[in-house]
């Protein structure tokens, strides 16, 4: 069981942080080159999708890691599984506001504004990512050395 959870959070980390990899170096550079209002209009579909993706995956990961934890894994399964979990406060907390702004259904897209918030939010989304990376790393180090 010790094993099937550490390869659980191991895999759900690595999924996630390859998808949010993938959006901050390819995906939303790309949108970043449209015009403002095709970019904000291209954002919001994406950011739904991912959410469904995402979240699911952080919170096996973390859940597997604390499982792993429990089984007897050592302490750093739980420190994987914590990086997993911070993911979930900081997009409640720091990134949810501009993504709030980003929907509303009041928002000139094609403003300086909307420009920047959509920035601001790939800056943000850059930090879930290196979260979600350092995750995955402790992960396969512990994985391979187990």
């Amino acid at each position: 069981m010790l094993h099937a959870l550490q390869f659980i959070a191991t895999l759900c980390s690595a999924i996630f942080a390859g998808a949010a990899l993938y959006i901050n170096l390819v995906e939303h550079p790309a949108r970043m080159r449209l015009e403002t209002s095709l970019a904000a209009r291209q954002w919001a579909p994406s950011y739904q999708r991912a959410t469904w993706m995402q979240a699911p995956l952080a919170l096996l990961s973390f859940i597997a890691g604390v499982g792993a934890w429990l089984g007897g894994g050592g302490g750093a399964w739980l420190m994987a599984a914590g990086l997993m979990a911070a993911v979930v406060p900081f997009t409640f907390i720091v990134i949810m506001p501009t993504n709030h702004k980003l929907l509303a259904p009041d928002r000139d897209l094609s403003s300086s504004e909307t420009r920047a918030l959509l920035e601001s939010w790939g800056k943000l989304h850059a930090v879930r990512t290196g979260l979600s990376l350092l995750a995955m790393v402790l992960c396969m180090g512990l994985l391979c050395g187990a």
